[in-house]
């Protein structure tokens, strides 16, 4: 998948437009005067007129910013019922719309972020908007709108929109990050919402749009065992069943990692009222499928401390007595643990972060997959890295410089052990040649660095095939 290929679902652009612009405003105001669904068809007919006419980047931009006015004005009469099935069409045919601007923008010459963040926000509203009134109807969004969905997000993505702010009032409230409304879209799907009262999809939507940006899109691992929604960026649906094992390419898989949100849902939090809080308690084992989790968690209260970052884990296991964060367990599981800290840690102890966790018994290599700040401090999910950690020195040559490494071992049951390399994330490529050396050895083995099979902001691990 690349941007070129994969394209957004619009319109052709078929004939010059018939409806004369600088009439706009009047016909509007004109069809306000009409019964609602009246109007709405006299809106929707301009609407999809123009949307398949040849307009100027700045024209379109301008037709669209007064026909949003037009939406909020039909969608005020909507909030605490049913929508007809005229405004759904409305919601899609304004997502045409804003999709059409964004290519006009990226076709353009150096368009700045903020307006490309702007106009990507505005189509994935109105994207999420029709997911929104179509399960208010009880029926299925079209598979068409999971794919531009996962389309924006990407491209907002890779133009680094994805947090850019952006103020837009729509009502129920949307998260105000491009972020944080794709994943208030993917939640809302992910809450079994046909089997919600009626009313209760604007509920819960509302009630997400200030916890959905606390979740992460993180680089999806087959090892992974906290089970996450896996997301298929190229599929036309929100996230793949939590039974099917995804078989897209890699590039494209995200998991999404729900630590922080689920912290953040027992936060108190003053606007948020206890229907609210009531709906989200009751939605939340479904972001996880029907079993929360793979290993159930249980509560585990003691205190603990952590070599943080590759260069101290390297010093901690060749016994140099680096400095480590002291730390809380407040819960664990076979595959990872949830720990308290203090909140002036959190510069160093950074989402992706490497980690070796000294709790009891012998000492555990672990990934920092989430962490929020409270009240109590800061807390920390950790994901843990199966296998034995021993410290290992790379060269670029027999007698060059040395670099520290993390050799992570993992016995396989008849099939000998898997080796993984951590190494800092970007420090080496692949297909470089390297002398690997290990502590207690005085040989050092050269091997050719492959691709790496894990990767965060900040480590990456490279498989091995080792005697």
């Amino acid at each position: 998948m690349t941007l070129d290929a994969l394209r957004l679902q619009v319109p052709d652009v078929l004939k010059e437009s018939e409806v004369p612009l600088a009439n706009l405003a009047g016909l509007l105001e004109e069809a306000r005067r009409h019964p609602q669904d009246s109007a709405l068809q006299q809106i929707l007919c301009l609407l999809f007129d123009l949307n398949r006419s040849h307009l100027t980047l700045l024209e379109r931009q301008r037709v669209l910013q007064s026909l949003n006015e037009e939406f909020r004005f039909y969608a005020a009469t909507h909030l605490n019922g049913k929508p007809p099935p005229l405004f759904v069409k409305l919601c899609d045919e304004m997502a045409c719309g804003f999709k059409r601007l964004l290519l006009q923008i990226l076709q353009g010459h150096q368009p700045s972020r903020p307006h490309l963040a702007w106009c990507l926000y505005m189509a994935q509203s109105f994207l999420a908007q029709s997911a929104l009134r179509n399960y208010e109807l009880y029926q299925e969004p079209p598979p068409a709108l999971w794919r531009d969905s996962h389309l924006l997000y990407w491209i907002g993505d890779h133009q680094k929109c994805l947090d850019e702010p952006v103020a837009a009032a729509f009502r129920p409230t949307p998260a105000n990050t491009l972020r944080g409304l794709y994943q208030q879209t993917l939640l809302l799907a992910l809450s079994n919402p046909f089997h919600l009262d009626e009313g209760a999809c604007t509920t819960l939507f509302g009630a997400l749009a200030p916890l959905a940006g606390l979740a992460r899109l993180m680089p999806w691992d087959a090892d992974d065992e906290n089970g996450g929604p896996t997301v298929d960026l190229t599929e036309s649906q929100p996230c793949l069943p939590f039974d099917q094992q995804p078989d897209g390419a890699r590039t494209y898989l995200r998991r999404l990692e729900l630590g922080a949100l689920l912290v953040a849902l027992h936060e108190h939090a003053p606007l948020r009222s206890d229907t609210e809080q009531q709906l989200l308690e009751k939605v939340r084992p479904n972001w996880l499928g029907q079993q929360q989790r793979r290993h159930p968690r249980i509560e585990h209260t003691g205190a603990g401390s952590l070599a943080v970052g590759l260069h101290a884990i390297h010093a901690d296991l060749l016994s140099k007595h680096p400095v480590r964060c002291t730390v809380n367990l407040i819960d664990a599981s076979p595959g990872g643990a949830r720990l308290l800290c203090n909140s002036d840690q959190g510069g160093q102890l950074k989402v992706g972060q490497l980690v070796l966790l000294h709790n009891q018994g012998s000492p555990t290599l672990a990934l920092v997959r989430w962490h929020y700040h409270n009240a109590e401090g800061l807390h920390l999910g950790l994901r843990y890295l199966k296998g034995l950690a021993r410290p290992v020195w790379l060269r670029r040559a027999p007698n060059a410089q040395t670099h520290p490494g993390i050799l992570q071992s993992t016995p396989e049951p008849g099939a000998g052990w898997h080796h993984g390399l951590w190494l800092p994330h970007k420090q080496f490529v692949e297909g470089e040649n390297l002398w690997l050396q290990l502590a207690s050895v005085h040989n050092q083995a050269i091997l050719a660095l492959p691709v790496t099979n894990l990767a965060t902001s900040m480590v990456a691990r490279y498989p091995l095939q080792m005697a």
